[in-house]
């Protein structure tokens, strides 16, 4: 290895150790919000012993964050098994040694850009090494790598970054007269692992095109390579331009398609004009009062001007990508940044009817937005003439600010009551915000029981939350859990919920809130049994559960409550909602025989038989 490269070596080493550093006062923490069905709650990552065969078992199990995401859920499964059980500092540490790992790779695929742009002084290895580290102590950060599930994110972008550094070591290849054949062919396999982590990983063609319009300008020694090169990214682009407008737009331009949100595809993609400038605002000016982690307050935009900031908005990203494509030879490393940072949010910011924002979307995003900003200062500082030194100490005044600013939201992710505090403090309409914390105190005070210290604090909570957030359910259903356990809910606290269950549009989070009540109820919680039940069937008249939620609702109301009777119903919509040949309508008539229910069973065997005579018919009519 040249001394270039070994010196390089040691300092990428070193911004990998630096880079761990802030995020180390956000452990031990606890899980919060989606880790909690994707880890605590999936038995199918509890690994119990480290054998081909517990693994096998680990990436075959139905995983609620998708089944195409099978490398981060085998680091899960290996996780649960080296801490024996699902210890948030176990998995927090892995995801901080990932983004450690990405760090140390992307100090070299910036060394490599840098070359490929032309950038071969003294400059080359310290803007490489304080780009890589902007990145990684970045503020913006912290809900990636200290919010363990979101590790579907991170290695997505280690794979991606060093499928980039194949890519560029390629080109280079190419650009120097060899085939550069064995780096594209890396490229793809690593591409593909990216895949096996996060699904917006198939992007990278368009990261690769970006680099091509900007500092490669598929450039190769061989003319004929070069053309080949821009023919390729040519009808791929058109490819992909014909897949995007008749299979994508036209699979999701559909209220079916939005299914428990409040807003519809138009509105999405002009909410995001909003999103995206919170997002640029979020990097440029990191403080943490800017990024609360809960987003559900945000309203989506009903028109260009509902709010007044959805047309600058989007004014504003239009403008950014036609400066970029106007410099992009002048300017080739601002372009690139540009392209990067919108490119990364092309799904996310598109039709897919995903939630509005989510700060880890930006974990390969700013990537883009570090390169930029880096050009820009590195322009200013030669048009100011700044010498070598004063550059040297406001980079790493820069680079201390950034750190410290992260290591201080960090520190806020060290426990789970302080984290949600904090949550409902900087996003005070966020429902889910208040939720967290209602639920937290209960939890701290021992959980529903009568004699809960905390059932005040948990209450005022609740309160805040159902007067702040009053698009949502959850905190109403929380606050008749609490009310009853005090023993003082009143009748207009259900009237409010039953209120909001019958009018509002019902999120996601809203479907779960009867199922919320439900929970409650078999910890011991003494609700009302019939406003339980109106609150049941309000639920399934206002939306479609699947034929499990269903069952599962008729053997709460026949088992726990009581009520053989009012169950059938459910179990008769869950039998419609299942294939012909799924046991389940025999095995709920037997329960019934055998709970001495001979009506009701012979009731479901009726139903069974009905529904096989439905679905044969046609085929007796084909014959």
């Amino acid at each position: 290895m040249p001394p270039d490269n070994r010196r390089f070596l040691f300092l990428s080493l070193l911004v990998a150790f630096l880079a761990c550093l802030p995020f180390l006062p956000g452990l031990p923490g606890s899980f919060i919000f989606d880790d909690i069905p994707n880890i605590v709650d999936n038995p199918g990552i509890h690994l119990s012993e480290l054998s081909v065969e517990g693994l096998s078992r680990a990436a075959a199990a139905s995983q609620l964050s998708g089944n195409t995401r099978l490398l981060p859920t085998l680091t899960f499964a290996f996780d649960y098994w080296r801490a024996g059980g699902a210890d948030p500092a176990t998995f927090k540490t892995t995801n901080i040694v990932i983004h450690a790992i990405t760090a140390f790779a992307l100090a070299w695929f910036f060394r490599s850009l840098l070359l490929v742009a032309g950038i071969t002084d003294a400059r080359l290895k310290w803007t490489s090494l304080a780009l890589a580290l902007a990145w990684a102590a970045h503020p913006l950060q912290v809900s990636s790598v200290l919010y363990s599930i979101q590790r579907l994110q991170t290695m997505g972008t280690l794979f991606l970054v060093l499928a980039l550094i194949a890519y560029l070591h390629a080109r280079r290849a190419q650009i120097a007269g060899s085939s550069g054949r064995s780096g594209l062919l890396l490229t793809v396999l690593l591409w593909a692992m990216a895949i096996g982590c996060k699904e917006d990983s198939a992007l990278l063609p368009a990261y690769t095109l970006a680099l091509e319009l900007t500092v490669l300008r598929f450039a190769a020694a061989d003319t004929a390579l070069s053309r080949r090169f821009q023919r390729f990214y040519l009808i791929a682009a058109l490819a992909g331009t014909a897949v995007y407008l008749l299979v994508v737009v036209p699979g999701h331009w559909h209220q079916a398609a939005y299914a428990g949100r409040d807003f519809n595809t138009l509105e999405r993609l002009l909410t995001q004009g909003r999103v995206l400038v919170m997002y640029l605002w979020q990097i440029v000016a990191p403080a943490p009062q800017h990024m609360p982690f809960y987003y559900d307050w945000l309203q989506p935009s009903r028109g260009l001007l509902i709010p007044w900031t959805t047309l600058p908005s989007l004014l504003l990203v239009v403008g950014l990508l036609l400066m970029a494509w106007r410099i992009r030879h002048r300017h080739a490393l601002f372009s690139l940044g540009v392209f990067l940072f919108f490119s990364a949010h092309f799904v996310t910011s598109n039709v897919v009817g995903l939630e509005l924002a989510f700060e880890h979307r930006n974990n390969f995003a700013l990537i883009g937005a570090v390169l930029a900003i880096g050009s820009l200062l590195a322009q200013a500082s030669r048009r100011l003439q700044l010498p070598p030194r004063a550059q040297g100490v406001l980079c790493i005044l820069l680079l201390t600010a950034l750190a410290s600013t992260t290591m201080l939201r960090a520190h806020a992710w060290s426990d789970g009551m302080t984290f949600a505090r904090l949550s409902a403090q900087l996003a005070p309409h966020s429902a889910r915000a208040w939720a967290f914390l209602c639920q937290g105190e209960l939890e701290q005070g021992g959980g529903a029981i009568p004699g809960n210290p905390n059932l005040d604090n948990a209450a005022d909570a609740c309160a805040k939350g159902t007067d702040l957030a009053p698009y949502a359910l959850n905190n109403p259903a929380l606050l008749i859990v609490l009310k009853t356990l005090r023993g003082d809910v009143l009748p207009r606290d259900w009237d409010l919920f039953q209120h909001r269950l019958e009018t509002d549009n019902l999120s996601i989070d809203d479907r779960r809130t009867p199922f919320l009540l439900i929970s409650y109820s078999r910890k011991g919680v003494a609700l009302d049994k019939q406003r339980l039940l109106l609150a049941i069937a309000t639920l399934v008249k206002r939306t479609r559960l699947d034929a499990f939620d269903l069952s599962a609702l008729g053997y709460f109301i026949m088992d726990d409550l009581n009520e053989p009777e009012m169950a059938i119903p459910y179990f008769e919509k869950a039998i419609e909602a299942i294939p012909t040949n799924n046991p389940f309508p025999k095995q709920l008539e037997a329960e019934l025989r055998a709970k001495g229910y001979p009506e009701l069973a012979k009731r479901i065997e009726r139903n069974g038989m009905v529904k096989r005579r439905a679905v044969s018919a046609p085929d007796a009519g084909k014959q």
